[in-house]
């Protein structure tokens, strides 16, 4: 009886896969036995047999539905947007040949092309308007404009007037915002950018009046034109410049005050008077 007690643990110890030790006939034990049953799961971190890979379990139901279409990038800036950070993005435009115009400080038809011409390139959605991603892009191809980058074609806040204009009819002229005021009796009529000399050619500064007007002067030293000038020393002048137009503070003058802006100037010419006063200050 006790060989068979003895042989119905054996028998059930394999059935539930557990590891049994049975005496042998002179009531030794044997070395343990591990009894797995037939389509167990092995365990993890183990190899099928045959050396396969761990089969993947299926996807769940319903993981072949089409996926939600990307959220377009947030839109920073499009067209009829306007101000100094427009101003930026013209000017970075500019850096790499994509905008030839401005910066003009309104996002316009010709930012709108450069922008999706700039996209195109990048393989970006070609939308036309200033977008996260776009604008990163273009931040690591460019450096941070400068002051005169951003009002490169005028623009421009002009300071605070000089003392020496707060009385009388005065052209009073600030090299520092490079800006050009029209005043009367202490009151700004008109403001306008203004262009000067270089260093070999400097403006000169003081206290000038307006001497001689020439609306049609062709200079004789450089034979350049030279429409709506204000001769206030010497042969300095305020004059139009198609050059300051067209390259705006890129260039710069021989001593004269450019203007770019010819309707501005044209009323300018119209109202100065001879003897009116010039102050070209700092």
């Amino acid at each position: 009886m006790g060989r068979a007690f003895v042989a119905g643990l054996a028998v059930l110890a394999a059935l539930t896969g557990c590891t049994v030790q049975t005496p042998d006939g002179e009531g030794k034990h044997r070395s343990p036995v591990h009894v797995e049953l037939p389509g167990s799961t092995p365990s993890q971190g183990r190899t099928p047999a045959g050396g396969g890979a761990t089969p993947r379990s299926a996807p769940p139901p319903g993981d072949d539905k089409p996926r939600a279409a990307p959220t377009p990038a947030r839109v920073l800036w499009s067209r009829g947007d306007t101000g100094r950070d427009v101003r930026e993005l013209q000017a970075r435009l500019r850096q790499v040949a994509w905008l030839f115009e401005g910066p003009t400080g309104t996002y316009d038809e010709p930012t709108q092309r450069a922008v999706s011409g700039f996209q195109g390139k990048r393989g970006l959605p070609r939308t036309g308007k200033a977008d996260a991603v776009t604008w990163q892009r273009l931040l690591g191809m460019t450096r941070e404009p400068g002051r005169w980058d951003l009002y490169l074609m005028g623009g421009q806040q002009a300071d605070p007037p000089d003392a020496r204009c707060r009385s009388g009819r005065v052209l009073c002229i600030d090299k520092t915002s490079r800006t050009l005021r029209w005043m009367v009796d202490g009151r700004t009529v008109s403001t306008m950018a203004v262009r000067f000399g270089s260093q070999g050619t400097p403006t000169r500064e003081g206290v000038f009046s307006v001497y001689w007007k020439s609306r049609d002067h062709v200079s004789t030293l450089y034979d350049s034109p030279m429409p709506y000038a204000m001769f206030f020393s010497g042969g300095q002048a305020v004059h139009f410049s198609a050059d300051f137009a067209a390259r705006g503070y890129a260039g710069a003058s021989h001593g004269c005050v450019n203007v770019r802006d010819e309707a501005a100037i044209a009323q300018l010419y119209a109202q100065v008077r001879i003897g009116d006063k010039v102050v070209v200050s700092w």
